[in-house]
C-alpha cells in the first residue's frame, strides 16, 4: 500500500535544523541531498493502529458488532438487517455482506447485514481506508462510513456523519444511457432534521472502470478542521471547517471559507446556538459496512425502483480489508502526515463548498430595513383590527396588486399592522419587534395609502400612530402633519413618510417597535374603507457613485504604478458618454479608482457595512485593445482600510460570468455578501481595481464607467410570484415540445383561476418561461429563499413508472438544476385529485448549479417520454423568501 504525502516542508525543516547542529563549529559542513526525498512512498508518521484484513474463518466479535433490525437508516429502505451468516461472512480473505430476497411473508422484501465498531474501535482523527468491490444493480446501496460513539453535540445530524464511500446502482443506465459509475463522499451536519444539510462530492474513475468489476481502495484522511476523500490514493475531495471573517471592532461579518458547521445546545447558556468551528468532527467516530437495498436515493434515480433479478441470487458487497491509521506527528490534532497533491484546497478542483449560514450581523450594527408589507404579508406582522371585529382582507387593486384593505364599522376602532404574540395566527410568525435605534438619524416609517369611501362623520381626522415595547411608548400624529404636508384623498394613492427622529421626538422609543396604526380618529371612523400597501420601517440606503459621466474627485482615477494618467475621453456609443480611461505600459502595474490621501482622495472610505447583505460593487467596461500577452487574464481588486483586507477576482467571477470582448461594453457585477465572505471588511472600502493581471498588461487600453456601490434596483429582482391566478407580467405558461398550449382554467375557491397542463404523445416538458432577454434576480433572496409552488394531477401518466420532476433554469440553460418532486423540502411525491405544496432552497439549488442571479424557466412535468396523458395543474409559483 502506497500513500502519495508531500511532507517537504517538514523534512526540509528537520534538514535545517540538522544544518544548524553543524554551524558555530567552525569547519563543520553538512551536505543536504533532497533528491532522496520521495513523496510517494509511505508517510513514515502514518502508524497503523486498528485493521481487519479477514483471513480468518468468521467475523471477529472483537472488533465488529452486528446491527439486527428492519429500520434500516431511515431512508425508506427495503431490507432487514441480519446477523444470518448467509448475509454476512468470511471466506477468502474477504468480508462478504450479502443482500438477498427474503422468504415470503417477511416485513421487508430483502435482507442483508450491517456491521459497526462502536466501543470496539472508535477515532478521532485519522486514516481510514478499505479496499473493496462494490455491488452492481439497480436498488444497491454499499456504504462504509462512520457516526460518532457519543452524540455529544445531539442526535443525527448535529454531532455529524462521515460517509467514506457511498454508491448507488452501478452498472445501471444513467439518463444518457452510460452505466453508472460514480461513488460518493459526503459529510451531514447542521440544524435538527428535516433541516439538516450536507454537502459532499462525486467521482468517477479513469478510462470507463467500474467499482464494481474490480477492488479499489476508498479512504478518507482526517484532521482538526479538515477530511479528505481518496480513491486509489487519489485525493478528489477536500472538506474543511467554516472560516469567519471579521471587522476592525473584532465582529463576525461573513465566511471566508464556507465549510461545516454546528448547532447544539450551549451547556452555559441552553440556548440553540450555531458554531463555525470543528464542531461535530473533532469527537470520536466508530466506523459502519453496509449493504442497503433502495431507500430514497436508489429508488429515485438511474432506472428507478429496485432490479429484483439484480438480488435474485445475492448481491455482494466484498471487503479485502479495513485499516486505520493515526499519525505520530501530532495525536491530538491528526496534522502532519497530510497526502495532498496541487488543487486539493481549490474550489476549482477539489475544494468542496459547505452549507454553513452566515453568521449574522454583529451587535448594535446597522438596522436592515423592514418591510412589514409589500404584495405579500409579513408572518411576523399581520394586518390588524384592535377592537371592531373586522378582518382586514388581501384584496387585488388594478394598478398595485395584492393590498390590505381595511373597514371601520360602528365599534371605535384602530387599524394597522402588529407583531406581538397575541395576535399572531400563522403558525410561521413570532413577534419581531423591530429595533429601528440605529436609523433614527435618517430613517423613517412610510406607506401608502387609499381611501375607497371616507368616513360619515365630517369631524374625523386621519390619524398615524407607532407604538413600541408593548404600548411602554407611543406616538400619535395627524397624518397630514408628515413633512410632505399630503392628506388622504378618495379613490386616489398617495404616499406618506415619518421621520424617525420626528415620531422619537413625540416621544416613541424606537429601540422595540410593534405597532403601526393609520386609523380615522377614535369614535369618528365609521364608513370609513381604505387600502395600505409598502409598508416600511426603513432608512435610505448609501450609495457611492465613483464614476458616472465624470471623475468622483474624493475618488480619484489612478494609476499604481505604470506612470501613465488616466483620462476622461468621450466614448462614441451615446450611452456612455464621457467614461474612464485606462492604459498600460512597459511597467507592470494596477488601475482603477482610489479615495486615499496618498492617492490625491479624499480619505473618506465608504462604508457598506448596511448593504453588506444585498448590495453589489457594479461597473461596465471595455476594451479598447487588449494585452499583448496571450496569457493576460483581466482581474477585479477591492481593498478597505489600508489593505487591511482584500479580496482579488477574475472578472469572470462576477455574477454575469463574462470576460472581456474587445470592442464591447460588458457589465460586471460582485456582490458585496460574497466579497465579505472572501474576507473583506465592507465598513472601510477605499480601492477599487481593474486591471490586466500584474506583468501581463502591456499593451492593454480599456475604458471604465458606471462604476457605483449601492443596492441594485429592484426591477427582476427579489421575490417575484410567478404564477397567481394569472402569469407574471414577461413571463407566460409554455410548453415546450409537445405542440399543446397550457391554458388558465377554474379551480377550487380557495385557488381560484390556476394553470392546466396537458402531455401528449410527443415527449416535452412544462412550466413557466420568462420572455425573451428576460431574467429574474433570485441571488438577493439567497440566504433564506425559496422557489414554492402548488400542483394537483387532474390525470396521471399512463406510464405507472413516470417520475414527477422539477427542473429550473438560469441564463438561457447556462444553468440548470433538475430534481425530483420527492426531493423538494416537504419529500412528497404528487396524489391525484390533492393540491401538494413543493417547495424548494434556493441555496440549495444554487450549490447545485443554478446561477440564481438570472432565472427564466421553472419546470414541472412527468419524466421526458413517460408523461402521456397527464394533466395537471399548478398554482401559487413564487419565488420568495421563506
Amino acid at each position: 500500500m502506497k500513500h502519495a504525502a508531500t511532507q517537504l516542508s517538514r523534512l526540509v525543516t528537520a534538514v535545517a535544523a540538522a544544518t544548524l547542529v553543524g554551524c558555530g563549529g567552525g569547519s563543520a559542513e553538512t551536505e543536504s541531498d533532497f533528491t532522496t526525498v520521495d513523496p510517494s512512498v509511505p508517510v513514515t508518521d502514518w502508524e497503523l493502529v486498528w485493521s481487519d484484513e479477514f483471513e480468518g474463518e468468521s467475523i471477529d466479535e472483537n472488533k465488529w458488532t452486528h446491527e439486527v433490525n428492519c429500520q434500516g437508516g431511515g431512508n425508506n429502505e427495503k431490507q432487514c438487517y441480519t446477523d444470518s451468516a448467509e448475509n454476512s461472512f468470511v471466506s477468502d480473505g474477504s468480508l462478504h455482506i450479502v443482500a438477498m430476497p427474503a422468504e415470503e411473508g417477511a416485513e421487508k422484501p430483502y435482507t442483508s447485514a450491517r456491521l459497526n465498531t462502536r466501543y470496539k474501535a472508535d477515532f478521532k482523527y485519522g486514516r481510514f481506508e478499505m479496499r473493496a468491490k462494490l455491488p452492481s444493480g439497480q436498488g444497491s446501496w454499499p456504504a462504509f462510513w462512520m457516526l460518532p460513539t457519543d452524540y455529544v453535540y445531539g442526535e443525527w445530524p448535529r454531532s455529524g456523519e462521515i460517509d467514506i464511500m457511498e454508491a448507488v446502482n452501478l452498472k445501471a443506465a444513467r439518463e444518457d444511457g452510460t452505466p453508472e459509475a460514480y461513488v460518493h463522499g459526503t459529510l451531514h451536519y447542521g440544524q435538527a432534521w428535516p433541516d439538516n444539510d450536507s454537502s459532499g462530492k462525486e467521482y468517477l474513475l479513469p478510462e470507463g472502470a467500474n467499482p464494481a468489476d474490480d477492488f479499489h481502495t476508498y479512504a478518507i484522511e482526517w484532521q482538526e478542521g479538515e477530511i479528505r476523500w481518496y480513491v486509489d490514493d487519489y485525493l478528489y475531495a477536500t472538506q474543511r471547517q467554516s472560516e469567519l471573517t471579521y471587522n476592525r471592532d473584532g465582529d463576525a461579518l461573513g465566511l471566508s471559507h464556507r465549510g461545516w458547521y454546528a448547532e447544539y445546545f450551549d451547556q452555559g447558556t441552553g440556548e440553540l446556538t450555531t458554531h463555525w468551528d470543528t464542531a461535530p468532527f473533532d469527537q470520536e467516530f466508530h466506523l459502519l459496512l453496509n449493504l442497503a437495498v433502495g431507500g430514497d436515493w436508489p429508488e429515485n434515480v438511474n432506472e428507478l425502483g429496485i432490479d429484483a433479478e439484480a438480488f435474485a441470487n445475492g448481491q455482494t458487497y466484498e471487503i479485502d480489508y479495513v485499516r486505520v491509521y493515526q499519525c505520530a506527528s501530532d495525536m491530538d490534532t491528526g496534522k502532519g502526515c497530510e497526502t495532498v497533491r496541487p488543487g486539493y484546497d481549490s474550489m476549482d478542483d477539489a475544494l468542496v463548498e459547505g452549507a454553513a449560514p452566515t453568521p449574522p450581523p454583529p451587535a448594535g450594527a446597522v438596522a436592515k430595513n423592514l418591510t412589514i408589507f409589500d404584495g405579500t404579508p409579513n408572518p411576523d406582522w399581520p394586518a390588524w383590527d384592535c377592537c371592531g371585529g373586522s378582518t382586514p382582507l388581501l384584496t387585488a387593486d388594478a394598478d398595485r396588486g395584492d393590498v390590505y384593505e381595511f373597514y371601520v364599522n360602528d365599534t371605535p376602532t384602530v387599524n394597522g399592522f402588529v407583531t406581538r404574540s397575541e395576535f399572531i395566527t400563522d403558525p410561521e410568525g413570532e413577534a419581531s419587534p423591530f429595533d429601528a435605534s440605529p436609523m433614527v438619524e435618517k430613517g423613517s416609517v412610510s406607506f401608502d395609502m387609499k381611501v375607497v369611501s371616507a368616513p360619515s362623520s365630517p369631524d374625523a381626522v386621519w390619524m398615524f400612530k407607532v407604538e413600541s415595547d408593548n404600548a411602554g411608548s407611543a406616538a400619535e400624529i395627524p397624518l397630514a402633519s408628515n413633512p410632505a404636508g399630503t392628506v388622504p384623498v378618495v379613490g386616489e394613492w398617495v404616499s406618506f413618510d415619518f421621520p424617525l427622529q420626528m415620531l422619537v421626538d413625540a416621544g416613541l422609543n424606537p429601540s422595540a417597535i410593534d405597532v403601526i396604526m393609520v386609523f380615522p380618529s377614535w369614535g369618528a371612523g365609521a364608513g370609513a374603507v381604505y387600502q395600505l400597501d409598502e409598508v416600511k420601517i426603513a432608512q435610505e440606503l448609501p450609495q457611492l457613485v465613483v464614476f458616472e459621466d465624470e471623475e468622483n474627485l474624493d475618488w480619484p482615477m489612478w494609476d499604481c504604478c505604470g506612470g501613465s494618467t488616466p483620462m476622461e475621453v468621450m466614448d462614441e456609443d451615446a450611452d456612455h458618454g464621457v467614461v474612464a480611461e485606462f492604459t498600460v505600459g512597459a511597467e507592470p502595474t494596477v488601475n482603477g479608482f482610489n479615495s486615499r490621501t496618498d492617492a490625491g482622495g479624499a480619505g473618506v472610505p465608504f462604508d457598506a457595512s448596511s448593504i453588506a447583505e444585498d448590495g453589489v460593487i457594479q461597473f461596465d467596461m471595455k476594451v479598447m485593445s487588449a494585452p499583448a500577452s496571450p496569457d493576460a487574464s483581466w482581474l477585479f481588486k477591492v481593498e478597505a482600510d489600508n489593505n487591511s483586507s482584500a479580496v482579488e477576482l477574475p472578472l469572470s467571477d462576477s455574477l454575469e460570468g463574462a470576460t472581456p470582448v474587445t470592442g464591447e461594453w460588458q457589465t460586471y457585477t460582485y456582490r458585496l455578501a460574497d466579497l465579505v465572505g472572501a474576507g473583506l471588511d465592507p465598513s472601510a472600502i477605499d480601492v477599487l481595481m481593474i486591471f490586466p493581471a500584474w506583468g501581463t498588461g502591456e499593451g492593454a487600453q480599456y475604458r471604465v464607467d458606471n462604476v457605483k456601490i449601492q443596492v441594485p434596483p429592484k426591477e427582476n429582482s427579489g421575490p417575484v410570484t410567478l404564477f397567481g391566478n394569472t402569469a407574471a407580467a414577461n413571463w407566460s405558461i409554455w410548453d415546450c415540445c409537445g405542440g399543446s398550449t397550457p391554458m388558465e382554467v377554474e379551480d377550487d375557491a380557495e385557488h381560484g383561476t390556476v394553470a392546466e397542463f396537458a402531455v401528449g404523445a410527443t415527449p416535452t416538458v412544462m412550466g413557466i418561461t420568462a420572455d425573451d432577454g428576460v431574467y429574474h434576480d433570485a441571488s438577493m433572496l439567497l440566504e433564506n429563499g425559496v422557489v414554492q409552488f402548488e400542483m394537483k394531477i387532474v390525470s396521471n401518466a399512463n406510464n405507472p413508472d413516470a417520475q414527477w420532476l422539477f427542473k429550473i433554469e438560469a441564463n438561457d440553460a447556462g444553468s440548470a438544476v433538475e430534481l425530483p418532486l420527492s426531493d423538494s423540502m416537504e419529500g412528497v411525491a404528487p396524489v391525484v385529485g390533492e393540491w401538494q405544496t413543493y417547495t424548494f432552497s434556493l441555496q440549495a439549488l444554487a450549490s447545485a448549479g443554478l446561477d440564481t442571479s438570472a432565472i427564466d424557466v421553472v419546470m414541472i412535468f412527468p419524466a421526458w417520454g413517460a408523461g402521456e396523458g397527464a394533466v395537471y395543474r399548478v398554482d401559487n409559483a413564487v419565488i420568495a423568501e421563506q
